[in-house]
């Protein structure tokens, strides 16, 4: 896991030691057909900072700023930096950013589910649902409600779900996908095995426990 430290000077990028990453910043934002504001969004700056760094003003331009913008390119930070000749060659990010769903990995240890650190890739999303992120689901333990493993299960984020709602829920430092079911003392999350054991908790066992939010989509990868 990456950690950048918010006030070290060594995290500043000056604008006299990589002549090649303004160029390179245009010329991805064109070839994706993105706009300055929305390069800004996924960053996390104006509009009016992207355009300085496309006409070569990346005088203090911090590290972290080049870790988000070599994920939304889906591109190595050392191809941005000129270090590399050829970008990656994973799933294209997509052009209408707001219209995208995260898809979550491996949840880093202790922090918020949507994360930087956590999120894989953006997946477009599923017409007429709404849903806030996504999961891969691994193993075999709700095939019989139909979802099998490699499929990606698209949730919606809410912290309460009904009785029989399948759900997605954080136990220390992973997602599962489960029914859920509640009747006041204990939860009990539910495999769609009959190889598996119904999961339980109950008394401080809950505060180990987290609703994430509700199944709305699962969508199968060939």
């Amino acid at each position: 896991m990456v950690v950048l430290l918010e006030t070290h000077k060594e995290d500043i990028i000056m604008s006299n030691d990589f002549s090649d990453l303004s160029i390179k910043i245009k010329q991805l934002r064109k070839d994706k057909g993105l706009s300055l504001e929305q390069v800004g969004q996924a960053v996390g700056v104006g509009k009016s900072t992207v355009r300085k760094w496309e006409t070569g003003d990346i005088a203090n331009m911090r590290r972290d700023k080049i870790i988000k913008l070599a994920k939304f390119f889906d591109v190595t930070p050392g191809y941005l930096l000129g270090w590399e000749k050829e970008p990656s060659n994973s799933v294209p990010i997509l052009n209408h950013v707001k219209n995208t769903i995260p898809l979550i990995g491996e949840i880093a240890c202790g922090s918020p589910i949507l994360a930087e650190d956590n999120i894989v890739e953006m997946l477009p999303p599923l017409p007429g649902v709404t849903a806030d992120m996504a999961l891969t689901c691994e193993g075999d333990s709700m095939q019989e409600a139909g979802i099998y493993n490699g499929d990606i299960a698209y949730i919606k984020l809410q912290p309460v779900v009904s009785n029989g709602d399948i759900c997605a829920v954080r136990i220390g430092d992973e997602a599962t996908l489960k029914r859920y079911s509640f009747d006041g003392t204990r939860m009990i999350l539910h495999p769609e095995n009959k190889k598996y054991p119904d999961m339980i908790y109950q008394g401080t066992d809950l505060a180990d426990v987290k609703i994430l939010g509700k199944l709305v989509g699962v969508v199968r990868r060939f």
